[in-house]
């Protein structure tokens, strides 16, 4: 899998006959309104709409017609969206910037039986750090896991920023409603200002409080400064430094400096460089959500991901979930020259997922 090359296109997408027909069309259509659309077409609720993976896109609300689509789908084609989607999964280093890969796909995966990546089988070590993971979020689920004093934790707190934060704390947000009422309460502190962190030593004891510190390299400014702030507290609460081991672990892939904050490298858990922050939610990063909602319901999030990745593998491109939200964000970008987007959430439960 590491001679996998990311494919090169060879023209510049301005200048392909895709982007130019496009181009042709919009002058015919660009006045044109959603309501002639559905004037034209009482079928157009049912032809522009995609079901899969549980989930029901319509999207026959939008300044486009069959021949957009049409050619919005020749342009992903001459664009070889394809070619670079099985390049993703197959491990090639598609991320440009950073020279790295993007397979957080990986993290999800129950089909293959191994996946190997510079002649290891990463699937095998997502698998053992995942299953790590869980069972130390059951343990403290379940009062397996004990503070210093002997008392059951009541209390998580998920320190972190970006990729480390946002993820956990949309699931949790969104899911909230189905948390088990016997469970900790799971906080989450990501600003480096200190008001954040007080708000959660207000209303956690220190003797019940779990420290989650995420951070990739445990360098992070904003995350260590806030994961010190909670060791001095949680010290000065009468705790001794023994004890640190019993209220911190580490999302991390630095042993050394977690070893010297006082954490256990036991508790430790670890994630790869082809794991993109904004996709860390499906990594041992989501270890606030097993802790909130059980493994089960973990491993279930991992299945509804994967359902979605099997159909955008597998779904013809005018088919394509995932690529016809994508087109339908090129025609508007940079045809009607739209410069932004509205995701407008159903519920307020959803309002961290924008």
């Amino acid at each position: 899998m590491s001679n996998i090359k990311a494919p090169q296109n060879a023209q510049q997408l301005p200048q392909t006959p895709a982007w130019q027909a496009l181009a042709a069309h919009f002058d015919v259509v660009n006045d044109h309104h959603i309501a002639d659309y559905f004037a034209g077409d009482e079928d157009r609720a049912q032809q522009f709409s995609v079901e899969a993976a549980g989930l029901f896109l319509d999207y026959s609300k939008n300044r486009a017609n069959a021949q957009t689509m049409s050619l919005l789908t020749n342009l992903a084609r001459e664009a070889r969206v394809e070619e670079w989607r099985d390049a993703m999964f197959a491990g090639a280093a598609i991320n440009e910037t950073e020279g790295r890969r993007v397979l957080h796909t990986a993290l999800r995966n129950s089909k293959l039986p191994t996946l190997e990546l510079d002649g290891a089988d990463i699937l095998e070590g997502i698998r053992s750090e995942r299953a790590r993971m869980l069972a130390f979020a059951t343990a403290v689920r379940e009062g397996a896991w004990l503070g210093h004093t002997g008392k059951r934790i009541t209390d998580v707190v998920n320190i972190g920023i970006g990729g480390s934060d946002l993820g956990p704390r949309m699931v949790c947000e969104a899911l909230k409603a189905h948390r088990d009422a016997n469970s900790p309460r799971v906080h989450f502190v990501a600003n480096i200002d200190g008001a954040a962190l007080d708000d959660v030593f207000k209303i956690a004891p220190p003797e019940t409080t779990l420290f989650i510190v995420a951070s990739k390299t445990f360098t992070t400014i904003e995350t260590m400064t806030n994961a010190q702030s909670a060791r001095s507290w949680f010290l000065n609460s009468g705790a001794p430094e023994s004890a640190v081991a019993r209220h911190f672990a580490a999302v991390s892939t630095n042993g050394k400096a977690v070893a010297a904050f006082g954490i256990d490298t036991n508790n430790m858990f670890g994630f790869w460089d082809w794991v993109g922050g904004r996709y860390s939610v499906w990594s041992v990063i989501g270890v606030a959500i097993a802790v909130s909602f059980g493994a089960e319901t973990f491993n279930e999030f991992l299945a509804g991901a994967e359902a979605m990745d099997t159909h955008f593998r597998e779904a013809p491109l005018a088919q394509n979930m995932p690529v016809v939200m994508a087109v339908l964000g090129v025609w508007y970008r940079n045809f009607y020259a739209a410069p932004s987007v509205a995701i407008l959430p159903y519920s307020e439960h959803l309002s961290r997922f924008p």
